[in-house]
């Protein structure tokens, strides 16, 4: 049964990032909508007030969704996440109070799958720093150097096998190279050998981060981890910034451990975990000749960005109407749980 809205007119749709116009189409439809439309995100002070109000809310990575935003915000009833992973928000203190949570499970999939390989490429094979020598002027012909790691007859570990590794997985799997995987809640993917972390660590050429933040996933790939890790190796970052300690990945590649980083994510970014760095470890932005490092671009396709947002509008418009959203990872405390989405 749809909730008593009677006297409340209608319900305050508050959105905290610029979103494509359709998106604020759709969520007219049904609302007075609160809309963002600058690059930078609602500032905490301002998304407090706007929440003050609010029945809904379409909210981006930047956004922390906690004890304190809830409690500011007393007739929320949804927040729609134009996210795949949600380790920004408080499923439990949303459960308590009553407020549905629902997020874009598949959408970000394939971009980021996409992204991984790039970053694969252009780490082990120098190409920002090619660009950088043509751009200078000191590229005159061929000369003998720059010379890299393809990924043809590499071993590629993938840790992390949810949605995103075995998409990963998948591409790769054209290129020529032995795929390895381990995944400590139990996934699989097609042509990946299973393997322990130890393994994986041991024998991988190239290692990529898929597996979402959690309290035993921060941190992971730390001192101990990279020094495990085949001397000479490369590390992508596709998934969340603190699955990695950034620091001791700066000692790596400072000592020659690591041959290369490329990252799309960083530790300051997530925005739940306390202590969380105020910006990137400095001495990684120094690295340019052993780091390919870029700015979140992991779902960022415009005709994709688009369809996510329209998602998790979608979400939003359910559960306004009293339904049961398609994407709901967390419901009112009582009402059954559904199984929350791996990466």
């Amino acid at each position: 049964m749809a909730p008593d809205t009677a006297g409340r007119g209608r319900p305050r749709i508050v959105v905290t990032n610029r979103a494509f116009p359709e998106t604020l189409a759709l969520l007219g439809e049904a609302g007075e909508v609160i809309a963002n439309p600058g690059l930078e995100p609602m500032d905490r002070g301002r998304l407090l007030a706007e929440a003050a109000g609010a029945e809904a809310l379409l909210v981006f990575m930047t956004d922390l969704v906690d004890a304190e935003l809830l409690e500011a915000a007393p007739r929320l009833r949804v927040v729609g996440a134009a996210l795949k992973g949600y380790d920004n928000i408080d499923l439990e203190a949303c459960r308590a109070r009553g407020v549905q949570v629902t997020i874009v499970p598949d959408l970000l999939t394939v971009p980021t799958a996409e992204l991984a390989v790039g970053l694969l490429i252009a780490v082990g094979r120098h190409l920002l720093t090619g660009d950088r020598l043509v751009r200078g002027g000191a590229f005159t012909g061929w000369r003998p150097w720059l010379y890299g790691t393809g990924l043809a007859g590499s071993t590629v570990g993938i840790l992390g096998l949810g949605r995103v590794g075995q998409a990963i997985a998948e591409r790769l799997s054209a290129f020529g190279c032995r795929l390895l995987g381990c995944d400590p809640q139990g996934g699989a993917a097609a042509a990946v050998e299973l393997a322990d972390l130890e393994t994986l660590l041991r024998e991988s050429d190239f290692l990529v981060l898929a597996a979402p933040l959690t309290e035993t996933s921060a941190g992971l790939i730390g001192r101990d981890a990279l020094a495990a890790l085949k001397p000479g190796a490369y590390l992508v970052n596709c998934a969340r910034g603190s699955l990695v300690d950034e620091a001791a990945v700066a000692d790596a590649l400072e000592s020659g451990r690591l041959a290369g980083y490329a990252s799309d994510v960083f530790a300051f970014e997530d925005w739940a975990r306390p202590g969380r760095p105020a910006a990137i470890e400095p001495r990684l932005l120094a690295a340019a000749e052993r780091s390919v490092l870029t700015p979140h671009l992991g779902s960022a396709v415009a005709d994709l960005r688009r369809e996510i947002e329209l998602a998790a509008a979608r979400n939003i418009l359910a559960a306004l109407r009293g339904e049961t959203p398609p994407d709901a990872v967390a419901l009112p405390a009582g009402a059954p749980a559904p199984e929350e989405t791996r990466s």
